[in-house]
């Protein structure tokens, strides 16, 4: 392609000779110009060619225009059913766990949990297939399970959805209790308990998204006892149907779907012993309303502490057109948490992954529909070991494995550093991430915060004045302006005195020298 130009570039310089000298001049300008922005856009093309050879990553800007960025994750491999050896193949596995070096899968459709080592090379291999267990009062084999949790002492909680309970097994695989329907009036009484997906703490409480509840997580204690719902996500409507339902008859409410809150989707348990919690039951608008939040953070009492410091709200993609056959917004299928609060959510609807900070802030997008490795037909499960990622995919049955590029780990090690106090290896970090993409919104954000945290004011305000970090900013400038008022504290009161004193002693002046001409006058009278 750069021959083609060249080519084209000669021949037009061989016509213009034939014209007068001074046109040619002209010409040959306008040749420069356009081979210029030919060459321009052979750059341009080969630097998105780079961005897309391991895959493609971008994230919004500040105006919400889609930026593309270098990779923060990068494909490492996909195993299939074939890869790991098993037999049969999985069919529509539901769900994705995590523990120290292992990954547990949800085999649904076949009603079997795999237990698969991550070794120090990052490779998959099954270490036992988890179709049955011993003792209990029922049957000892699974139905369906769609979740599994591990608790600090090992024990193992699997969500045996076709079964209608919650088990609770040892390591051994040994029956210990099993927890069944939530014991609690306002529930019908005809309702069958589905548990879906569960999360365990330290003191081995547990919570439990259950379908066709909507009311919360619902919560166990350590003996099995149920003590009531967590976090129940607040009713959406629109004003119309409210004002519409103040005047309507009992006929027509009868025909009317109710306000009902939104149930949840799946749920993480950080290493602090918050869980974060998201939802695909919702709507463009009631996203870009605010009246549902997509993911939350949920503490004990079941409020929402997450940050949202971002410049647009948690819920994946701005833009929800129709693309691809997929339309609407990002539905949030699943949730992981690393150790320095950057989470990820997984969006089943067009197969991404969105990774933000801990205050909110989108760091990557990434991921998309397809058959290709790094895209989905169906993504509905999300984890990770150490700072690698794993994603499942329902549909075709495999997993993906992904680690840090090292512009990621550039990221990543710039947030580690900052939240350990090393303000100044932070921003040193921030600094090497600018140079691999210098309109990288985080990093300028981050050499602020840096730089604010070691009290250099008036230098962190210009970063957050780059990036239009407003609310960084306006904390700056007020500790830069309190820092100054005390540092020329006594030529502020110097100048108010001299604007106090001054004009007092010229007005004493002006009288006195009025008093001494008024007595001049009254002796020559005299």
């Amino acid at each position: 392609m750069e021959t083609d130009v060249h080519m084209k570039h000669q021949a037009i310089k061989q016509m213009m000779k034939k014209r007068n000298r001074g046109t040619g001049y002209a010409a040959l300008a306008l040749i420069g110009v356009i081979t210029s922005l030919a060459v321009m856009t052979l750059d341009s093309a080969t630097a998105h060619a780079t961005i897309h050879e391991h895959g493609y990553t971008y994230r919004y800007d500040y105006w919400g225009d889609v930026q593309d960025s270098p990779d923060i994750f990068s494909v490492t491999q996909t195993y299939t059913s074939a890869d790991l050896l098993l037999e049969p193949r999985m069919k529509n596995p539901e769900g994705l766990y995590a523990h120290e070096n292992m990954l547990y899968i949800c085999d649904t459709g076949n009603n079997r949990i795999i237990e698969l080592t991550v070794d120090d090379a990052k490779k998959l291999s099954v270490s036992r297939i988890i179709d049955s267990f011993q003792g209990g009062p029922g049957v000892n084999t699974f139905a369906g399970p769609t979740d599994i949790a591990i608790s600090e002492q090992g024990n193992m909680y699997i969500a045996d959805m076709g079964n209608a309970r919650i088990l609770q097994l040892d390591e051994n695989l040994n029956y210990i209790s099993e927890l069944g329907k939530p014991e609690d009036s306002a529930l019908d009484a005809g309702l069958i308990f589905q548990p879906y997906k569960i999360a365990v703490d330290t003191a081995e409480r547990i919570y439990c998204v259950a379908k066709g509840i909507n009311k919360g997580l619902c919560k166990y204690e350590a003996d099995g006892s149920f003590s009531g719902f967590v976090g129940a996500l607040p009713a959406t409507y629109n004003l119309w149907d409210y004002l519409w339902k103040k005047i309507a008859s009992q006929e027509q409410l009868a025909k009317m779907t109710s306000f009902v809150p939104t149930e949840y989707d799946n749920l993480y348990m950080d290493y602090e012993g918050f869980i974060y919690a998201v939802t695909g039951n919702v709507s463009e608008d009631d996203l870009k309303s605010g009246q549902v939040s997509a993911v939350r953070k949920l503490n004990l009492l079941g409020s929402d502490i997450l940050v949202r410091n971002g410049d647009y709200d948690n819920y994946g993609d701005l833009y929800m057109g129709d693309g691809g056959g997929h339309q609407g917004p990002s539905l949030f299928s699943d949730v992981t948490v690393f150790e320095n609060d950057t989470y990820v959510c997984l969006d089943r609807n067009r197969g991404r992954a969105f990774g933000y900070d801990d205050q909110g802030r989108l760091m990557f997008a990434f991921g998309g529909n397809g058959n290709e490795d790094g895209t989905f037909n169906w993504a509905i499960g999300i984890e990770h070991i150490g700072t690698d990622l794993f994603i499942l995919d329902l549909q075709t049955g495999t997993i993906t494995t992904y680690s840090l590029t090292e512009f990621g780990r550039l990221v990543f090690q710039a947030i580690d550093q900052f939240d350990d106090g090393d303000y100044d290896g932070s921003r040193a970090t921030w600094d090497e991430v600018m140079k691999l993409n210098g309109n990288y919104d985080l990093a300028y954000i981050g050499i602020g915060r840096s730089l604010l945290r070691q009290k250099n004011y008036k230098e962190a305000m210009r970063y957050f004045e780059i990036k239009y970090d407003d609310d960084n900013y306006s904390k700056a400038f007020k500790q830069y302006r309190k820092e100054w008022v005390e540092s020329n504290i006594l030529w502020i009161v110097i100048i108010l005195l001299a604007l106090f004193l001054i004009p007092m002693g010229i007005g004493r002046y002006r009288k006195i020298k009025h008093d001494i001409a008024t007595a001049d006058i009254f002796l020559i009278d005299q």
